[in-house]
């Protein structure tokens, strides 16, 4: 994008941050509207907001267009991401809803195997600006007419409110341990983005070509899949705090590797084997932005 449009990385990558602000603030009154109508209305119509949304990216003439398009993405995302369809599932499972966020967390974690590798070879042949419009046409295909078809089973009513306190003194909310939850899930969610953010430009930096590094990206939806699948067996035999900083610790090792690890030497291999190579327009050699 930034080659194509001169628009610089900050300002791009701030519109796709900024619709992340947009999609947690919209989930509040998008939550109220699931709880007491269901979610097929809010589901399908945010996939019908997503398709749109991904079409202005395409078309986007100037920044400030591409910009007001991902806040729309932004709406998309607060009616259609994990947080909805889990709230619908709990809702409809209840008691068995562990068995029924595992199957849709599978099906989600290999989302990015599938797609990360497609849009890195739609993008190296067509442009940015097709695969955009590629993608939204399956997403249109797949999530709207699932989502007004599938999603027509009766809403049950909610269960009865009980306010909970601690100490019978200060609600949950403002509560010393929910606020560390809070600040851990945060943080969590920070190196979350970054590292899907910046991993794909991390690994051409050290050689690898776009398509390699986006089938490493695409490899962490494919390690979420066992992990999802083994999460019952582990929460059967641990505790929430236990396994919450143990899941958390590994993700933080994991993600301090990336800064440590050299990078793939195949890839490196073949880069230096490329016509035209040489030691001064080696990535390692160029100077940092």
């Amino acid at each position: 994008m930034t080659a194509d449009t001169g628009w610089s990385t900050t300002a791009t990558t701030g519109a796709f941050s900024t619709a992340l602000i947009v999609s947690a603030l919209a989930g509040i009154p998008v939550g109220r509207i699931l709880d007491h109508r269901g979610p097929r209305a809010v589901m399908t119509t945010g996939s019908v907001i997503g398709v749109a949304s991904i079409l202005a990216i395409a078309r986007a003439p100037n920044l400030a267009v591409f910009t007001v398009a991902w806040l729309l993405a932004g709406l998309s995302m607060a009616a259609t991401f994990y947080q909805s369809a889990f709230a619908a599932l709990t809702r409809w499972w209840r008691e068995d809803r562990v068995r029924a966020l595992t199957i849709v967390t599978l099906a989600g974690g290999l989302a990015s195997t599938a797609f990360a590798p497609l849009t890195a070879a739609l993008a190296e042949h067509f442009g940015w600006r097709i695969t955009y419009p590629v993608l939204a046409v399956i997403l249109a295909a797949v999530t709207v007419p699932t989502h007004a078809l599938a999603l027509r089973a009766p809403w049950p009513p909610a269960p009865p409110y009980r306010t909970q306190h601690i100490n019978d003194s200060r609600p949950v909310a403002r509560s010393r341990p929910f606020l560390l939850l809070a600040a851990s899930l945060t943080l969590n969610g920070f190196a979350m983005y970054a590292v899907v953010i910046a991993l794909v430009p991390l690994l051409t930096e050290r050689g690898a070509s776009p398509t390699a590094a986006a089938w490493a990206l695409g490899l962490g939806g494919a390690g979420q899949t066992p992990g999802r699948t083994l999460y019952a067996a582990v929460a059967r035999r641990t505790g929430v705090t236990a396994r919450t900083v143990t899941l958390i610790a590994m993700g933080g090792a994991t993600t301090g590797a990336l800064a440590v690890v050299p990078g793939p030497s195949r890839s490196c291999s073949a880069w230096r084997s490329r016509p035209g190579w040489s030691a001064a327009t080696s990535p390692s050699s160029r100077p940092p932005p």
